[in-house]
């Protein structure tokens, strides 16, 4: 099930993106960083266990950002990343954002989402706020991908995956 995460995920967390972030596809996260933000994580649980995780982290005033998204390897293709995003996607919505974006390796994942790749110099305030003290800036090989905001933008993330809001 899907659940906004909780004080005690924070560890789960951490080690779920830092496993990704060993490999160079996601950018590490301190566990300070995670407990400050917790209230931004979304998880996705079973049988106790944290199986996924992923953020959405409020930029602007219409702008919202997809940012720590990590599925376990051995339950990729189970619909649990379909299901952390979709929930992000609504949160998104529920708070009136007009846009979400992710900076990611996974473009083509995002893009069966709706998201459309653009220029990363189209999100000034993604790269002023963040990207200047990323260690890779200024040459960032990850691909910018948004998703405007209609009311109906997370049709095609119906599934039957079942989503808990607490």
């Amino acid at each position: 099930m899907v659940r906004k995460a909780r004080l005690s995920d924070a560890q789960a967390i951490h080690s779920l993106v830092n496993e990704y972030a060993l490999q160079g596809v996601l950018l590490p996260r301190s566990l300070s960083s995670i407990y400050e933000h917790i209230r931004d994580f979304w998880v996705y649980e079973e049988g106790g266990e944290v199986l996924g995780c992923c953020a959405l982290q409020i930029v602007w005033a219409d702008l919202a950002e997809i940012r720590s998204f990590a599925v376990r390897k051995d339950r990729k293709g189970l619909g649990i990343g379909k299901a952390l995003i979709s929930s992000c996607i609504e949160e998104a919505k529920s708070l009136g954002i007009k846009k979400v974006f992710s900076l990611t390796y996974a473009k083509d994942y995002f893009e069966r989402f709706g998201f459309r790749v653009v220029d990363k110099s189209t999100l000034p305030h993604k790269v002023w706020g963040d990207c200047i003290n990323c260690v890779k800036f200024p040459n960032c090989d990850e691909i910018a991908v948004i998703l405007e905001l209609d009311g109906n933008a997370a049709g095609v993330l119906e599934g039957s995956l079942q989503i808990h809001r607490w």
